[in-house]
């Protein structure tokens, strides 16, 4: 089974609001899913993101791979973290 982390689309018409999601690569966008690991606010300011680190990991440690939407979101995730280690 290829395992894919991606983005799952929630929220009201023009207010998306989405989670982060470990699925099989075959389920649609917003079908079943294996476990959330993160959610993704784009209408803030920034656009907040956060992850369960510990999950996420796990995850990856067992196969999947995350598209490349979800790769340039924790890519910045990673980079916003480093910037400021206090939080």
């Amino acid at each position: 089974m290829a395992l894919r982390i991606r983005l799952a689309r929630y929220g009201a018409k023009k207010r998306p609001f989405y989670r982060i999601v470990v699925s099989n690569h075959e389920s649609p966008r917003d079908g079943r899913f294996l476990e959330i690991i993160g959610t993704y606010d784009p209408r803030q300011d920034p656009a907040a993101v956060k992850v369960k680190e510990d999950l996420l990991s796990f995850w990856v440690n067992r196969g999947a791979q995350p598209t490349t939407t979800v790769a340039s979101l924790l890519k910045k995730w990673k980079a916003a973290a480093a910037a400021a280690p206090g939080t």
